[in-house]
């Protein structure tokens, strides 16, 4: 039944996770995901914020050619259990962004970002139909603009759920605190709620909570980006449990965690993720050369690291704590390369190509090959480097006597169609 009090969820959240003994149901288990029969509703909704120009160096390094600056969109997500709560999870950027606080608003101004928003999540959810009164909680995943939306348009009943060390960072808002990057009215009239995570309870060593005491939906304690920056794991099918990973700003591009030693890059990609140069299946190898750990001098070896490494390392500068942050990104890769797990970080331009986005919902994203489809999407942002990299293997191979081994006056000739060991796939 529907539990009339709001205030049950805040006990709820404390419960011991619902563990049913006599499934077989294992997915999940290597990232000590309780087994459990609850699952709830994800739709993602594309909040229509389409941020452009903040340097990609901000946020990873180091720099391939042709990929300088991000160009994305800043998901949000509908959570609704089956009792009837509806949670929230981010907002993108609120519409008006020119009222956000007067430091942030300077800071995108004086930088030249590109920002637009067509409509706000609230009215996004209204006209599909979505009471706003049935909302009961807004999650911040932090406290970041693009994240952080305009909560004032939902009801005062809507509570926000923010991550550990909140309240003392930031509060009170602007223009209480001049210098906040966050608004008094975000919160002002509303239950704004810190969350603790203070249980013994890890899910891929992540800290986490178990948000409404059956095994449904899970708050984890992914720090680093951001003070109290938190992601979330929504179960979206039971027999198998499959889950969609909630990342917020844990990563900014898919490059960050991929490949791995379990997700390793492919000999061949199909589709391509390259129509322009390689129309129907494109090799795997021309990532190598522009592959942040490729060494050309040691040819013997020079294929193994950069197949089973992320192309970028999280940079200092978009990290609140760089140790945290890179170490969040490293349990996020065991999640990617779990196959009943679809990792959704907020700025994944790539996906909005493969999702259905609300008022369509994301369970069945296994059954429709959502984690497939879009798994290596994200290196069409690398064309521009393969292209030169090719260039100059086609340079270097003309240049490369009979029996060289691929030099030229000292000079190391890039052969960047060199076939990879592993098996083939998308």
């Amino acid at each position: 039944m529907y539990y009339i009090h709001r205030r049950l969820v805040d006990i709820l959240t404390v419960s011991e996770p619902v563990i049913e003994s006599e499934s077989t149901d294992m997915a999940g288990s290597s990232l000590n995901i309780p087994v459990a029969a609850a699952t709830v509703k994800v739709s993602i909704i594309n909040s229509t914020t389409r941020i452009r120009g903040i340097p990609i160096g901000t946020f990873m390094e180091p720099g391939i050619k042709g990929h300088d600056t991000m160009d994305c969109p800043a998901f949000s997500f509908l959570i609704e259990h089956p009792h009837g709560q509806k949670l929230l999870f981010d907002l993108g950027t609120r519409k008006d962004w020119e009222n956000l606080s007067a430091r942030i608003y300077k800071h995108i101004k004086e930088q030249g970002w590109s920002v637009t928003v067509e409509k706000g999540v609230a009215d996004i959810l209204r006209d599909n139909g979505i009471d706003l009164q049935s909302i009961n909680a807004i999650i911040w995943s932090h406290f970041h603009w693009d994240h952080s939306g305009d909560p004032s348009t939902f009801p005062s009943s809507t509570d926000l759920l923010v991550g550990p060390g909140f309240k003392e960072s930031f509060t009170p808002g602007y223009p209480a605190n001049q210098d906040s990057p966050i608004l008094e009215s975000d919160y002002k009239g509303r239950n704004l709620r810190e969350m603790s995570f203070d249980s013994s309870l890890t899910i891929g060593g992540y800290k986490a909570i178990d948000y409404f005491g059956d095994g449904s939906f899970y708050l984890l304690d992914s720090p680093g980006h951001a003070i109290g920056h938190m992601s979330g794991l929504a179960r979206t099918t039971t027999n198998p449990s499959t889950f969609i990973f909630l990342g917020g700003d844990c990563a900014h591009h898919a490059g960050e965690f991929r490949p791995s030693s379990s997700l390793p890059l492919p000999p061949t990609i199909s589709p391509s993720p390259l129509p322009h140069l390689h129309p129907t299946v494109c090799p795997g190898s021309l990532f190598i050369p522009i592959h942040r750990l490729y060494n050309p001098s040691n040819r013997a070896h020079a294929t193994d690291t950069p197949t089973a490494e992320p192309f970028y390392l999280p940079a200092a500068e978009g990290a609140a704590d760089l140790n945290q942050c890179r170490e969040s990104v490293e349990k996020l890769i065991n999640f990617d390369a779990d196959e009943n797990v679809l990792v959704m970080i907020a700025h994944d331009a790539h996906m909005l190509d493969v999702v259905n986005c609300f008022p369509g919902n994301a369970n069945a994203w296994k059954e429709e090959g959502w984690k497939e489809k879009g798994r290596w999407l994200f290196l069409r942002d690398f064309e521009a480097a393969v292209e030169e990299s090719e260039e100059k293997g086609r340079e270097g191979r003309h240049m490369d006597p009979p029996g060289g081994g691929g030099k030229q006056k000292g000079k190391t000739c890039v052969l960047p169609t060199q076939e990879l060991d592993g098996e083939a796939g998308t």
